[in-house]
């Protein structure tokens, strides 16, 4: 039992890193390659949102990555310096700069290291289907709009680039050959376009011209704040903000690629190995992050599928920020715009246009809903947030209709019946005390709760309020069918309403 015990775990780690053996190592390493070079410019697109240089949120990618790589809860997951973060971090750079952002990076770290302690990651369970696809079709729009921006006062030259790279991109998986079926379309774009460029110069922009890459390595430092607590009252809400849109786009990102690779994952773990990631982030110069869906989707796309491919990415970053810097520094931007176009495209779930018809109007409304306000604000989390609040309040009321009371009279005893059936809860309570008439004629009362069920105090008080009205009218009221939850519920918030008053 104790060997058992322990080749579980060993056995799924390998399986985590090595499963495929050979070919999906080689898939993994190509994979995360192609992830590395969709990173770079969207990180130092992010960085400059948070009013950041260039080198601290490809520090933070780089180190998210490999810290990531081993402690996170999915593997082929690649995560780095975000919008959504950025766009939280931005004030507080611009009020109090970067060092008191690496601070409220570490305490955001740590406090996504509690939410996965406390196992918050159940949360999770109340986002809809309807709010994950939305959430998936918002940032396939979001991915090919910020591509907009290297589209605009350029030559034809860009066009055509990006042209020459789709195809290659698209057609040459078609191409019956062994040997590039073995490397990604994406790869082989960048490489082929970047060598055109250098061999034929033309008006291009190139990833140099995005900012400056870093020329050193990161290195280990304590923030440079001072300690004490108006320090803590600065950095905490910023922290605390960044932590929660953080592990919201990180749980998003680890339930669509659970879709996509038909395989389970550990939010809880995801979530302390975030937290352990940011905070080694902040403490070697770098910015907060979270699961990169783009990224991790194109990661998946073109044969991602253990650790292995996280680790690469993060590891390839380094290579790209060292030796490899001066030919990195020369890729066009076109050929990264032809990348993120295929992955926007493959991201989007065309399907869930043709269920708009099908499926029920609500679960559509929804979707559109989180695609909707997270385009607007450009902020999944705000998307998210609301796609949630929709599912729930339209939930309450297919509930609240399920509700229903009938009556029946007896004239022999002189007893008016009521049964309920349904859900009485906050959202249905009200509904249900309005079904009663509180000033009958008849001299006893039966209410009948057999095929009912009491959720919360709001019921509870809604019953005592029936009854108690009831009873003051000197109608003798009587409650019958409460099951065991519910007459739990009544017997510690409404004790005296079972009882009927001498």
């Amino acid at each position: 039992m104790t060997v058992h015990s322990l080749t579980t775990p060993l056995s799924r780690t390998r399986a985590e890193w090595f499963g495929g053996g050979v070919p999906a190592a080689r898939r993994d390493v190509l994979a995360g390659m192609v992830g590395t070079f969709a990173l770079i410019p969207e990180v130092i697109a992010f960085s400059f949102v948070a009013g950041i240089d260039p080198e601290v949120g490809l520090f933070a990618s780089f180190v998210i990555g490999i810290v990531i790589a081993f402690a996170g809860g999915r593997p082929a997951m690649i995560s780095g310096a975000a919008g959504s973060v950025a766009l939280v971090a931005a004030a507080l750079v611009h009020t109090h700069g970067l060092q008191y952002l690496l601070a409220a990076t570490v305490l955001a770290g740590l406090f996504q290291i509690g939410f996965g302690l406390a196992k918050l990651d159940v949360l999770m369970r109340f986002v809809s289907r309807s709010v994950r696809t939305g959430f998936v079709n918002a940032l396939a729009i979001l991915i090919f709009s910020a591509q907009v921006p290297q589209l605009l006062g350029v030559t034809w030259h860009t066009y055509a680039m990006i042209a020459l790279g789709l195809a290659i991109i698209y057609l040459l998986p078609r191409v019956p050959l062994k040997i590039l079926s073995a490397i990604p379309s994406p790869l082989i774009c960048i490489v082929v376009l970047t060598a055109v460029s250098v061999a034929f110069p033309m008006p291009l922009r190139v990833v140099a011209d995005l900012g400056r890459l870093p020329d050193a390595l990161p290195s280990f430092a304590l923030p440079h704040v001072p300690v004490g607590w108006e320090t803590l009252v600065i950095v905490a809400p910023y922290a605390l903000a960044m932590a929660a849109v953080g592990l919201l786009e990180s749980m998003m990102t680890a339930r669509v690629v659970d879709d996509l690779t038909e395989t389970t994952s550990s939010k809880a773990r995801e979530c302390t190995g975030l937290g352990l990631a940011n905070m080694a982030a902040g403490l070697f110069g770098g910015i907060a992050g979270c699961g990169m869906i783009g990224q991790t989707v194109g990661n998946v796309r073109y044969g991602g599928r253990g650790r292995l491919s996280t680790l690469v990415a993060g590891v390839f970053l380094l290579i790209v920020m060292g030796p490899l810097r001066p030919w990195i520094a020369q890729v066009p931007v076109a050929a990264l715009v032809a990348v993120m176009v295929m992955v926007s495209v493959s991201t989007f779930s065309w399907g869930s246009l043709r269920d708009l018809g099908r499926h029920p109007k609500v679960s559509g409304i929804v979707m559109l809903a989180t695609v909707a306000v997270t385009v607007a604000t450009h902020d999944l989390s705000m998307g998210v947030a609301v796609g949630v609040l929709l599912s729930g309040v339209f939930f309450a009321f297919k509930v609240t209709k399920l509700m229903g009371v009938a009556e029946a009279y007896d004239e022999a005893t002189d007893t008016r019946r009521y049964v309920v059936t349904g859900q009485i809860f906050f959202a249905s309570a009200e509904i249900f005390a309005d079904r009663f008439d509180l000033r009958d004629t008849a001299r006893r009362v039966t209410i009948d709760l057999t095929h009912a069920h009491l959720w919360d105090v709001t019921a509870v008080g809604a019953l005592e309020e029936v009854v108690s009205t009831m009873r003051r009218h000197g109608i003798a009221v009587e409650v019958i069918g409460l099951n065991a939850a519910s007459a739990i519920l009544v017997d510690r918030h409404a004790p005296l309403m079972r009882e009927e008053p001498a």
